[in-house]
């Protein structure tokens, strides 16, 4: 019989409030600081549901985003994207190199990724000027996903200089929307059902 220490919301922020602090410890490491923020992003949103029910990564965390944005009525998201970020924003999304359909025409040999790179640009500055929240917000995640994978599977060399400035700026951002999301999690109390976590603590 499976039994949680704490209600499984208390528990899921628990766990991302953990890796919030692990990051301000490495703050001055910009690699692990970055890692331990998306470790806490992953903590807010990751549910447990059936394999064959399960979304791919970046589907469930576009639903995540689509309910925090429903519970954020304060508009905190919203503020902190355009009022710091939106150079960074625009920054990042014209940057091949954390546009996965790039990485994934590398491998093929093919060239591909060109169009839907410029359609996704469109789109994405289309909802900045539109401040468009959600699909902002589920771009840039989206951008720095790839980034994270770059990190967490080895593909880049630890304080490499090559993607240093997205690295920077993308846990920059990160320490500012965590805290945030964290902080919209708990105000949301039982007016939200933020699904089963999927790894419970069993006695």
């Amino acid at each position: 019989m499976i039994k949680t220490d704490y209600k499984i919301l208390d528990l899921r922020l628990h766990r991302a409030e953990s890796w919030l602090k692990c990051s301000e410890i490495y703050s001055n490491d910009d690699d692990v600081s970055f890692i331990s923020q998306w470790i806490a992003f992953n903590s807010c949103y990751l549910t447990d549901t059936e394999k064959e029910e399960r979304l791919c990564e970046r589907e469930s965390f576009k639903n995540f985003i689509k309910a925090l944005i429903i519970n954020d009525k304060q508009n905190r998201i919203e503020n902190c994207l355009w009022d710091n970020y939106s150079d960074f924003i625009r920054t990042l999304i014209d940057n091949h190199f954390v546009y996965s359909q790039f990485w994934v025409s590398i491998r093929h040999g093919d060239s591909d990724w060109k169009d839907t790179f410029e359609k996704s640009k469109i789109l994405a500055l289309k909802a900045l000027s539109e401040r468009n929240v959600v699909l902002v917000m589920s771009i840039v995640l989206d951008r720095l996903y790839c980034l994270r994978n770059q990190l967490m599977h080895g593909g880049a060399t630890y304080h490499s200089s090559i993607n240093r400035q997205q690295v920077k700026d993308g846990k920059r951002m990160l320490s500012e929307l965590m805290p945030i999301i964290v902080e919209i999690m708990k105000t949301s109390g039982k007016e939200y059902d933020w699904g089963e976590i999927s790894y419970p603590v069993i006695k």
